[in-house]
């Protein structure tokens, strides 16, 4: 195995609950070399982390992993059948519907223009005019 390879299966077998179910494969081809991981799909929460901080930590890592060997490292996390979150076009097919239920729903919020007429207070700034910034 390569040192990529060893560095990412670690450093994944750290992170996660199912250690032994944990496998990556290398491939090279003409864009450097390209490392699909596989976990258990309940770890994948773990893996991506909120917003997807700790799969951008990894790749970085991988980045300064490549290049200490001269190559181009990728990742590619699989993601299994069972996932847990739905797939991106079936969720935004799910959330639309819901979101004109939403805004048919809210009240009708007040403009500034309709808001009552503000006074206007005077402020004396003659302390900081002379000051040269």
């Amino acid at each position: 195995m390569e040192t990529d390879q060893v560095f990412l299966e670690s450093v994944v077998k750290s992170l996660v609950d199912n250690a032994d179910v944990v496998s990556v494969d290398r491939t090279v081809d003409e864009m450097g070399v390209l490392l699909t991981l596989k976990v258990d799909p309940t770890d994948m929460g773990q893996i991506i982390g909120r917003q997807g901080q700790t799969a951008r930590a990894i790749r970085t890592l991988l980045r300064v992993v490549g290049a200490k060997n001269n190559s181009r490292v990728n990742l590619k996390i699989f993601e299994p059948e069972g996932s847990q979150r739905p797939r991106r076009d079936e969720a935004t097919k799910e959330a639309a519907p819901k979101a004109a239920a939403t805004e048919a729903a809210a009240p009708e919020v007040a403009t500034p223009e309709a808001a009552a007429p503000v006074e206007e207070i005077e402020i004396d700034t003659s302390a900081v005019d002379d000051l040269k910034l």
